[in-house]
């Protein structure tokens, strides 16, 4: 097998000097970057063409952060998105051009070409390590990354990090009183008062962020309908069981992956529509379904929510 993609199974990328180990001289090297075998995605490191292409942004961002931190090794933490995407995390909405490391050897804070490289106090408790790398610990990394984004993106990413348990709300809200008067931390007040565990995907903390925005009373999320024996029937996404409505978020995704072997998408959407009417059945609600453009058409969706609700803002 070729070395370098014994490389690339593990790191993702390989270095010059590494291929020049292999035994390619600098013209294979400038060849198989110009016919796109190799893509060079930063000085001196490369990824295989068909691997790079394979890869998300996210999955790119993370080879980009392995090879941003062979070159400057512990003398930095992966933090803000980086961070957030070195503990697995969603980052809808976030940025992933750049690297972001924080400085732990007084470093000045500046930007050398794909990496930032931001200045802070870092004690030995906000240090982990990840994958061999130092990383911020998560409601540091989402703090941060989410004061240089607009509250609904950092909902979703508070919200994101209680989902895969990587800290409590507690935490996150102790983090905040501890870093509320940093720079550009100041509006996160609302999202981080607000960030639940129980929102299931991005798409339902959307959902939550436009219920704010639009004055809609605050939803029940995950709620339980059961069967007369008391059997659980079902969960919905959100409920508000005073007005008998039940709501949902419907993404691509979900259907994806509520796909099983072999059946045809189109039975999936079938099951759902029967499901749903069990629900609505059972609980004796209608229902509203939201997708991920209605987001962004908060008239119209203020207007649906309106009339299924009974209420007006």
């Amino acid at each position: 097998m070729d070395p370098l993609r014994v490389l690339t199974q593990e790191y993702g990328f390989f270095t010059r000097q590494e291929a020049l180990s292999a035994g390619f001289a600098g013209r294979d090297i400038a060849r198989n970057v110009r016919t796109g075998y190799w893509v060079r995605f930063r000085r001196g490191s490369y990824s295989f063409g068909d691997e790079w292409g394979a890869l998300s942004p996210v999955g790119r961002h993370r080879v980009r952060s392995n090879a941003v931190m062979r070159s400057l090794g512990d003398a930095v933490a992966l933090s803000h998105v980086s961070g957030c995407v070195r503990h697995e995390l969603e980052v809808w909405g976030l940025p992933l051009g750049r690297v972001h490391v924080t400085r732990l050897d007084g470093g000045p804070g500046r930007i050398e070409g794909d990496v930032v490289h931001h200045e802070g106090l870092a004690l030995d408790a906000d240090v982990v390590r990840l994958g061999g790398h130092l990383v911020l610990r998560p409601e540091r990394c989402v703090l941060e990354a989410g004061s240089r984004a607009n509250n609904e993106v950092a909902l979703c990413l508070f919200e994101s990090g209680l989902r895969h348990k990587k800290y409590d709300v507690d935490a996150l809200r102790r983090r905040f009183v501890e870093m509320q008067f940093w720079p550009f931390m100041r509006h996160l007040q609302i999202p981080v008062r607000m960030a639940d565990p129980r929102a299931g995907s991005i798409g339902e903390s959307r959902g939550n962020w436009m219920f704010w925005v639009l004055g809609v009373p605050a939803p029940i999320p995950q709620f339980e309908i059961f069967h007369p024996n008391g059997e659980l029937a079902g969960v919905t996404d959100w409920a508000w069981p005073e007005r008998r409505l039940l709501g949902e978020f419907d993404g691509r995704i979900k259907y994806g992956r509520l796909l099983k072997p072999g059946q045809d998408p189109g039975d999936v959407v079938f099951e759902e529509k029967v499901r749903e009417d069990l629900l609505r059945e059972l609980s004796d609600c209608n229902m509203i379904r939201f997708i991920w453009s209605d987001y962004d058409d908060l008239a119209t969706s203020r207007a649906r929510l309106e009339r299924k609700l009974g209420w007006a803002s």
